[in-house]
């Protein structure tokens, strides 16, 4: 972090930081933005009427008023959907709503002058949890729900500048419960280590730090830590792209983890999580709008956070039920090990330019 911070306006701040500083300091979440979360967001009273229940696998949350006062999904019909300026997207927000934006430091002389990518940072108006935010990169150019390298970096990044373990950062993709086609990522706080955090997972393409996951949802795992973020973050884009021009829909999610091992490694190596572990699920297409009354499977569910809408389900939901409606959404056994087989042979090939 370069410790440069100017106020455009109110409420609205340049957040200037540098991850391979090794500062990881409470900037991101008394700072920038999540102190002013607090402030801003006009549902932050849901924090106080939050309910959980744990499994070995999952942690369930009850949210009701989020069901309720979140704005309408739009309608989603194909993974590839181009942005609609008429449709709602983040540059017809409340300017209230703008947390402050931030831009990686290129250059330590001159760190606010520095020709690079911005990424606006929003308030969720309807959160999940504390510190519920919206990712958005540039706003103004109006890209379209696909993955894009700097949008997956600042997202690794981002978990890496939290000093808080349980900050975590997600992304659905079009037909994977997105509900707003106009790119943004997910980032909030679960006080709650997830076991996807420590499981074991299996090589694929170990050079590219490529994984799959191991006696859980069947899915794929990537790793780094603070100095290979650009490349893994490259290899990353890589298979969502593949995954967008095979028309596969996909969600990912962020979390703090442990290297990669077969094993379960020992307790010390299991607390340390001193890197970032990046899950991919490809699954199923969902069309039409986004339900919102049903437990949705999206990046949250998938990673075991589990946010219910309606009391009744909440109290009757059993590891095994949960189990069941996740399968539901996934690749079937045969079609996820076939596309595993076309990423290892993606991936293995000469890596492309990814912007």
């Amino acid at each position: 972090f370069s410790g440069s911070v100017s106020y455009m306006k109110k409420c609205h701040c340049r957040f200037v930081y540098d991850h391979k500083s090794g500062c990881f300091f409470d900037g991101l979440d008394a700072l920038s933005p999540f102190n002013l979360w607090c402030r801003l967001s006009r549902s932050c009273v849901l924090l106080l009427i939050l309910q959980f229940l744990f499994f070995m696998d999952y942690c369930a949350q009850l949210n009701i008023q989020r069901g309720i006062e979140r704005r309408k999904p739009q309608e989603i019909l194909s993974i590839q959907q181009e942005f609609n300026d008429k449709q709602f997207n983040f540059n017809k927000i409340n300017p209230e709503e703008i947390i402050c934006e931030m831009t990686k430091c290129v250059n330590s002389r001159d760190v606010l002058n520095a020709p690079t990518s911005k990424m606006t940072v929003l308030v969720n108006v309807s959160p999940l949890e504390f510190g519920h935010c919206l990712f958005v990169p540039d706003p103004l150019q109006c890209y379209p729900q696909v993955l894009t390298k700097f949008a997956i970096a600042v997202g690794i990044e981002s978990v890496f500048l939290s000093s808080d373990p349980g900050f975590r950062v997600g992304f659905n993709s079009l037909g994977a419960f997105a509900s707003v086609n106009h790119l943004h990522l997910h980032g909030y706080y679960l006080d709650h280590e997830l076991a996807l955090e420590s499981i074991a997972v299996e090589p694929l393409v170990p050079e590219k730090d490529f994984h799959r996951l191991i006696n859980y949802h069947v899915g794929f795992v990537f790793y780094t830590e603070a100095k290979s973020v650009d490349k893994v973050a490259e290899n990353i884009c890589r298979v969502t792209d593949f995954l967008v021009k095979q028309n596969i829909a996909h969600n990912l999610f962020l979390s703090r983890g442990c290297p990669p091992h077969v094993h379960k490694p020992r307790e010390m190596e299991n607390s340390s999580r001193k890197g970032v572990r990046i899950f991919v699920w490809p699954r199923k297409f969902c069309f039409g709008a986004k339900e919102e009354s049903a437990l949705n499977v999206a990046l949250c569910e998938l990673a075991g956070h589990l946010p219910f809408k309606n009391k009744t389900d909440f109290e009757k939901a059993t590891e095994e039920g949960v189990t069941e409606i996740i399968n539901k959404y996934l690749l079937p056994k045969d079609e996820f090990f076939n596309l595993e087989q076309q990423l290892i042979q993606h991936l293995d090939t000469r890596t492309a330019a990814y912007v």
